[in-house]
């Protein structure tokens, strides 16, 4: 039998007892059943024992005879379901939350109770930490203007200037009053490009605002900054009082905060609108045709305070940390389509696709007029080839893991297996079939052989998802692929030679305003003829 105490109870039999835990109800509840049902004490006199009425008694004595004694155990009171934090309710905690970032729980519940909503502060409290919200937000929208904005005046001294759309106007107008007289006032010359580009009004659509706000001047602060080459820290940079600032339509330069604020403002997908808006009005102005692409990854060294993976170009260099990005070029006139980014973890084949698909945004190819993508072998993957051939208007060249193997070498001295070209270049074409391939119908292998003698023979194999004609693909189409290297080494300098941060969304942007101001030097280089066509930026 089971004895209770004031603060404890114990088992008692002819031999001996046992203390129960304070905490133990399911021996109680099985004890009470036992000593009504086995002992004769009966339901009434075991409940009125145990503290439970005759009801309780025989729901307890049900459950265990259908579920066991774990049944025996109470559940949690109160309701099973959110019946105030319903789906619509809590979608409405959330627009509440980034349409007014600094609003407290408390406001956000007072107006949902206006507007006949049940809803407590806590809860509105719950949803907001249970989505991660409680963090620093930005405005769902930028098109609500700030009164005041950090401005770098020197080198070193900061200050807090009005940037409402009338105090813009009034110092604009001020400054033009006063005349400009500055070394950086050659800015002015890509104006007119800009205009034929349509520049401002991209930068409107981007920013989602009228002209007269700061928000698209602040834009175009970056792409001529990105023209400048002067990318880096602005309190590092003397910006100020020389004309510089008077050609984004500002009376001063933004600080380091201010800009990383307005980024911070505008996700990836407006940025990657952006380069496809600009690509179809370069496509349109002559500035590529689109017929013969490449694609590449680009490394940028980033000084991130985040934990990521380190890469290393020698064994003799240092380990650095990287961020990652992907161009696509065309390389007839070797200027760049669009671009897109990634963390260290993002491997080609997860980013490929997508590049592509702004590609393909950008150029909208016929089916009989299929572009041909070149790559390189990091992009020699069966899931990545089966996605360009029966997903893509592409067609796509690889180069093929090295195969001067044995096997390849004796078929190679068959005179039959290839095509003298030239002296000490022969090609073949053969259909090839890759392991757990999704494509119905077999790829083509283009080999090329060079060396005049058979103990000089040396192979390299590429990969291609249409049956083309080999010779001009190997030798005139894919050396062309150089034009991916030169394009880095020549315009990196504009904002994709190193990363502060690995936010995607302020790096989009950056580098985005970097294409722009790319855009708008090739088309004054177009102008000015050689010398100044090819080389280094011109500003």
């Amino acid at each position: 039998m089971l004895e209770l105490f004031d603060s404890s109870a114990k088992l008692v039999g002819p031999s001996g007892s046992i203390l129960l835990p304070a905490d133990d109800e399911i021996t109680r509840k099985l004890a009470m059943l036992f000593e009504g049902q086995c002992e004769g004490l009966g339901p009434s006199h075991a409940a009125r024992k145990f503290g439970y009425t005759r009801q309780r008694y025989f729901q307890l004595l049900e459950l265990f005879k259908a579920q066991g004694a774990l049944a025996l155990q109470s559940k949690a009171r109160g309701p099973k379901s959110d019946y105030r934090r319903t789906e619509e309710m809590v979608r409405q905690i959330i627009r509440h939350r980034f349409l007014d970032p600094d609003a407290s729980a408390e406001v956000i519940a007072q107006k949902l109770q206006q507007s006949h909503h049940l809803i407590s502060i806590r809860s509105v409290e719950r949803v907001i930490s249970d989505f991660g919200l409680q963090k620093k937000l930005y405005a769902c929208c930028p098109k609500c203007v700030p009164q005041q904005i950090e401005t770098q005046r020197t080198r070193r001294k900061q200050r807090t200037e009005p940037c409402d759309p009338a105090s813009l106007e009034r110092q604009v107008r001020q400054l033009l009053a006063d005349k400009i007289s500055g070394n950086q006032v050659g800015i002015w010359l890509l104006a007119p490009e800009h205009l034929r580009l349509g520049t401002w009004d991209l930068l409107c659509v981007w920013s989602q605002s009228s002209g007269q706000t700061i928000w698209p001047r602040m834009a175009l602060h970056l792409v001529h900054e990105a023209a400048f080459c002067v990318n880096g820290l602005r309190k590092q940079r003397s910006l100020t009082q020389k004309g510089f600032e008077l050609s984004n339509g500002l009376p001063f330069v933004p600080t380091d905060y201010a800009i990383h604020e307005m980024l911070g403002r505008h996700t990836m997908a407006q940025a990657q609108a952006l380069q496809v808006a600009l690509g179809k009005i370069r496509r349109a102005s002559g500035h590529f045709q689109g017929r013969l692409l490449g694609i590449d990854p680009h490394r940028i060294k980033s000084s991130t305070k985040r934990q990521t993976r380190r890469h290393r170009f020698s064994a003799n260099e240092k380990a650095l940390k990287m961020a990652q990005c992907f161009f696509c070029l065309d390389l007839e006139s070797a200027q760049p389509l669009c671009f897109t980014l990634a963390s260290a973890a993002r491997t080609v084949t997860q980013a490929t696709p997508e590049l592509l698909e702004l590609s393909q945004e950008i150029l909208n190819p016929a089916r009989d007029q299929a572009p041909l993508v070149l790559a390189d072998s990091e992009h020699y993957t069966t899931e990545l080839l089966d996605h360009v051939h029966l997903e893509t208007p592409f067609e796509l060249l690889v180069p093929m893991p090295p195969q001067n193997s044995p096997k390849l070498h004796d078929q190679a001295l068959r005179p039959e297996r290839f095509n003298r070209r030239w002296a000490g270049y022969a090609t073949a074409k053969e259909p090839f079939r890759l392991k757990q391939s999704r494509c119905p119908a077999s790829y083509y292998r283009f080999i090329q052989r060079n060396g005049e003698r058979p103990e000089d023979y040396y192979f390299k194999s590429f990969l291609a998802t249409a049956d083309r004609d080999e010779v001009q693909d190997l030798a005139v189409h894919y050396p062309q692929r150089w034009h991916v290297e030169e394009f880095f080494k020549f315009n990196q300098a504009l904002g994709w030679h190193r990363a502060g941060t690995l936010n995607l969304n302020i790096r989009y942007g950056q580098m985005t305003m970097a294409l722009v101001a790319q855009a708008a030097i090739h088309q004054m280089r177009q102008r000015l003829g050689e010398p100044f066509l090819t080389g280094m930026p011109l500003i």
